[in-house]
């Protein structure tokens, strides 16, 4: 019997100006572990006429984990912020109770050729606290445990595995793990995973049990312990994964919370305009839709 549970395929949805493909929420998976959302985002060439433009908008009960592997996105909220992400690098951003971020391409940047590649995800909040203070913070590559074994290079860029723990300060028993390799190679890392795990090839393939997996899919496996696959020559993966919380969760737009009432608090505040402003930012914003996203 194959470990995998279930094969999501990305999906390619607009988020305005700018094309990704999601992963998760998906109808018959809404979470993997703690992790609600996962976006794709390119890898697209964009042109001197084009910018990464996300207006403000409002989330609560999450934390947005930012991390890209080529292009820049200046990030702004309402908490005084203003930091620029370039790759490998990680913005983490714990909404808890409410605030408002926007993303865009840097000024200096900008009406310049850019490429754009990375991952947009969003990890829902224990219960105690998704009505905590709002925070951010941001983790230079530097500070991302990066190791090898072999020909595998490993970099855990959220969470604690391996014996080894991120200083991504996340809430909850996770990991988002990066593995890189040249040739072929078994890997059996079952007994340094836990809870549910969610394994993303970003390029190259996979083979387990005689079947061969390529790029732009999400494997969802039935038992994180028994992880192990070979993995093909100029590949390289991401696995999501932790322990899954014992309530469901909502989401409707930017909001997730195991409460719906709190989720309609919100949409009334933000169409109210009763969120705090972005400083220097504040003349666009994003409009609570008519229709509820995926």
């Amino acid at each position: 019997m194959s470990n995998i549970k279930l094969i999501i395929e990305e999906r390619a949805v607009n988020i305005g100006n700018f094309m990704v493909g999601r992963l998760l929420p998906f109808r018959q998976k809404r979470m993997v572990g703690p992790f609600i959302y996962i976006d794709h985002m390119g890898p697209v060439k964009m042109n001197e006429r084009e910018n990464f433009d996300v207006q403000p908008h409002p989330h609560i009960g999450l934390s947005t984990l930012t991390f890209l592997l080529e292009g820049s996105i200046m990030h702004r909220d309402t908490l005084g912020n203003e930091v620029e992400i370039k790759p490998d690098a990680v913005n983490w951003m714990t909404a808890g109770k409410g605030i408002v971020h926007s993303e865009r391409t840097p000024e200096y940047l900008r009406n310049s050729p850019l490429n754009m590649h990375g991952f947009q995800i969003w990890v829902a909040l224990p219960k105690h606290l998704e009505q905590m203070e709002p925070a951010f913070f941001h983790i230079g590559h530097e500070q991302i445990p990066t190791w090898t074994d072999g020909d595998l290079q490993f970099k855990l860029v959220a969470g604690e595995a391996f014996g080894r723990k991120s200083p991504v300060p996340v809430f909850s028993k996770l990991y988002m793990l990066e593995i890189k390799s040249k040739t072929k190679r078994t890997v059996n890392i079952g007994d340094q995973l836990y809870g549910e795990s969610g394994l993303y090839i970003l390029e190259g393939t996979i083979e387990n049990e005689g079947n061969i997996y390529e790029p732009n899919q999400l494997l969802v496996a039935k038992d994180s312990t028994l992880c192990e696959f070979t993995i093909k020559e100029n590949t390289t993966i991401y696995i999501f994964g932790g322990v899954p919380f014992p309530e469901e969760r909502f989401i409707d737009w930017n909001f997730v919370s195991s409460s719906k009432e709190l989720i309609k608090d919100a949409k009334q505040k933000w169409e109210a305009q009763e969120f705090p402003k972005i400083e220097g930012d504040e003349t666009e914003y994003i409009p609570y839709p008519t229709y509820k996203r995926n």
